[in-house]
């Protein structure tokens, strides 16, 4: 069926190559990795054999520069990809789109011989982790408390962060903390990268989720854990900057996660009530049903709609569109969870059922709203945006 969002999915910008490699995912996703997503959510088992199979077309290296061995593609081809994985399996989509969450503000901000030693773990399939969240510093990051002081030519690093997905398998994690010497102030944020396996850095727990169940995130322990002081990212008080810079890259890959979601539940429901008969008619007949179904279409193409023109903004260079993913990522999220609510209503009983994946798709979906700053956050940014100075 040729439909407004097949429509709008063809109208997207791509090269030769982007969709080809576009189909590809379609491929796995739909082949290799969906028919697993039921029973990783059931299991919480880690998906190693969904991540082979993206490391098995070399996917890593869409984003990475071609100076150390990757074949970098546009932000909007790997938005695509992103919503196209997360579609087929939520706790897949995230893992993968947090390696590139935390991996490109090392190739914005870092050196090449910071980019020459770190980077080729990733082009063979590494995995990234970002940590920012603490236990008393979440949507004001700025709170943070870990602490990094300097020690001849290593950093000591001291602290705890919460919530950070992919914190227990990650071969490279972006972590921020403040510098010692320069106080408790955001001008004391810093960046630096850090190597799975470091003594003092401990795995304090795996958090049991409502959704995303496939998906590790764990809290951690930073107890006097030394790293080179070459894995610094620019200077020490330089973190804030770098912080705002990967947020408005990676709002936008949320929101292609949680639309990868809300496609599958708008799918699912337009496939149901198709098929499942009241009254000697198709449900989808009935006009109440059609009405939520309009809306649901609506909203998930004018999402998309504005993904595109978000991720064509990114592709052309733009750098002041801060406010543009604040308002995508609040969106999406927001469609993401009404939509996978309609979709669970429209299988009636069955939907409240895990025999059908709205069910998982439902809880899949309200994560999105809170991370990556709340939407309550958002929305405030997106205010203050209209205050006249």
């Amino acid at each position: 069926m040729n439909s407004i969002l097949d429509r709008l999915d063809a109208s997207v910008l791509l090269t030769d190559e982007e969709a080809m490699v576009i189909e590809q995912v379609v491929a796995m996703a739909r082949d290799e990795i969906a028919p697993r997503a039921e029973r990783l959510d059931a299991s919480g088992e880690f998906p190693w054999e969904n991540i082979a199979a993206i490391n098995g077309l070399g996917l890593n290296g869409m984003f990475l520069p071609e100076a150390q061995g990757g074949t970098p593609l546009s932000y909007t081809a790997y938005l695509n990809c992103v919503r196209e994985i997360s579609k087929a399996c939520a706790s897949t989509g995230l893992i993968w789109a947090t390696t590139f969450h935390a991996i490109k503000p090392l190739i914005a901000f870092g050196t090449d011989e910071q980019k020459d030693q770190l980077l080729p773990r990733i082009l063979d399939g590494g995995i990234g982790a970002l940590a920012i969240t603490e236990p008393t510093a979440g949507s004001d990051a700025t709170g943070m408390r870990t602490r990094f002081d300097a020690d001849a030519d290593e950093i000591i690093i001291n602290g705890a962060k919460t919530f950070i997905t992919n914190g227990d398998v990650a071969d490279l994690m972006l972590l921020f903390g403040k510098w010692g010497e320069l106080g408790e102030g955001r001008e004391a944020i810093s960046a630096l990268m850090v190597e799975k396996g470091k003594p003092g850095l401990e795995v304090l727990r795996k958090e049991d989720k409502m959704g995303h169940r496939a998906a590790s995130t764990v809290g951690l322990a930073f107890n006097d854990c030394r790293v080179p002081r070459s894995n610094l990212l620019g200077e020490p008080g330089e973190g804030l900057a770098i912080l705002l810079a990967s947020l408005n890259l990676s709002r936008p890959s949320v929101a292609a996660h949680a639309l990868g979601i809300a496609r599958a539940a708008f799918d699912d429901s337009v496939g149901y009530i198709n098929e499942r008969q009241q009254s000697g008619r198709k449900i989808v007949e009935f006009q109440g049903i059609q009405f939520m179904l309009a809306d649901m279409a609506a909203e998930l193409a004018t999402s998309e709609a504005w993904l595109w023109h978000v991720g064509r903004m990114v592709d052309a260079g733009e750098d002041d569109f801060a406010i543009e993913a604040s308002m995508l990522k609040m969106r999406a999220s927001d469609v993401a969870m009404r939509i996978t609510t309609d979709a669970v209503q429209l299988h009636g009983g069955y939907g409240y059922c895990s025999d059908y994946r709205v069910e998982r798709l439902m809880r899949d979906a309200k994560i999105t709203q809170i991370w990556e700053g709340t939407n309550q956050v958002h929305r405030q940014l997106i205010g203050r945006s209209f205050i006249e100075k």
